[in-house]
């Protein structure tokens, strides 16, 4: 029996659990129509699942699957006392949905000229997955807000703070993360260029460069508020501390990834140094460099997040957290930690695809495989 099959017929049992297990009542003593949802839904997924265990089953239908599982699950969520035949259905809903991107990973493995949306559909319902027992979870074990708010209670709090979220991410993102991004990365550069001409300064600039990497987040962070005032400067040369190291280091590596053929070659054709390293050296290096820019894609958003709860004006992402967090505002804080966490990530997704258009040539690349 194969992995996605086994995975789909443990499905069916939690299904068949679902059904024969308490779901829970609401606390009216007259039932309604939709407390019979739970029996519904689970046999609908017994039905699918059972389906699903067909050899060739499309796809497709593991998809209608996972979404009907999760308006079901969704319905659920409304149950007052969540019971063991709650979370066996749950349980079914996200095998269904591992069935099913167990074996869309399986065709985009063994195919070899697949559309490129077919490959996001594994992030997508996984996403989707988590997001669902997050919210259902939250609702059947009646978690308080407090502690951990479900996602339907975050998007509606995004929702109603549109202004103020958008205000925060101009001051934190636009303003202070590009800047200390483009100007980190620059000099790591610009110095590992400087570190590859120049032994003296190999041996003398990479420890201190070493040095600087490990110096806390949280003692620089007010020193450059004390040094460049409350306003996003500061957090921006947070920001160059935290991307410099990153770049310098990869990019030293990549400009010396080339062998002694390929020197010996350019010396062959009378190149000098900068043609050596325009027409060589950098696009050799030039994976390393991307590589670079992707992890202080992440590291940037991070550091002017932090930096901002040392000192800032009214406004910013890591200020409103930290002030939410004081008034045990806890839905904002998870809204913040949302709006920066989609910005990261699209942030990330365009270096990525940068980096593809520039690196064409890399057999990563060529190989299909990011």
């Amino acid at each position: 029996m194969t992995f996605d099959r086994l995975l789909a017929l443990i499905a069916v049992v939690f299904a068949l659990l679902a059904l024969v297990l308490p779901l829970g009542l609401r606390d009216e003593t007259v039932l309604h129509a939709w407390d019979f949802l739970p029996v519904l839904a689970a046999l609908v997924l017994i039905v699918v699942i059972v389906a699903a265990l067909a050899r060739r089953l499309p796809l497709v239908i593991g998809l209608l699957a996972l979404v009907g599982g999760a308006a079901a699950i969704a319905a659920l969520g409304s149950l007052t006392a969540a019971r063991a035949g709650y979370w066996c259905l749950l349980a079914s809903v996200w095998f269904l949905g591992w069935t099913f991107a167990e074996r869309l990973a399986n065709r985009l493995a063994g195919a070899r000229h697949a559309p490129p949306w077919l490959g996001m559909l594994i992030p997508l319902a996984f996403g989707a997955a988590i997001l669902l027992l997050w919210e259902a979870g939250i609702r059947g074990g009646n978690v308080p807000s407090v502690i951990l708010p479900p996602p339907s209670a975050i998007w509606q709090r995004i929702v109603n703070n549109l202004p103020m979220l958008a205000a925060d991410f101009q001051q934190t993102f636009l303003k202070a993360v590009l800047a200390g991004y483009v100007i980190g990365n620059a000099a790591g550069l610009g110095v590992a260029i400087a570190i590859d001409r120049s032994p003296f300064l190999k041996r003398g600039l990479l420890p201190i460069g070493n040095f600087v990497s490990a110096l806390p987040l949280v003692g620089i962070a007010p020193i450059m508020v004390m040094w460049f005032g409350f306003d996003w400067p500061s957090k921006a040369a947070v920001v160059v501390i935290m991307t410099f190291f990153p770049m310098l280091v990869n990019a030293v590596a990549g400009l010396n990834v080339i062998v002694a053929m390929e020197r010996d070659l350019m010396a062959s054709y009378a190149a000098s140094y900068r043609q050596t390293l325009f027409k060589l050296r950098l696009p050799a290096a030039a994976p390393f460099i991307f590589n670079a820019l992707k992890i202080n894609s992440t590291l940037a958003l991070i550091g002017a997040i932090v930096a901002e709860f040392f000192g800032t004006p009214v406004v910013g992402m890591g200020f409103r957290i930290s002030t939410a967090v004081g008034r045990m505002d806890i839905d904002l804080v998870w809204a913040e930690i949302a709006v920066s966490a989609v910005a990261g990530s699209v942030f990330y997704g365009v270096v990525a695809l940068i980096e593809r258009a520039v690196t064409f040539w890399h057999p990563s690349v060529r190989g299909g495989q990011g």
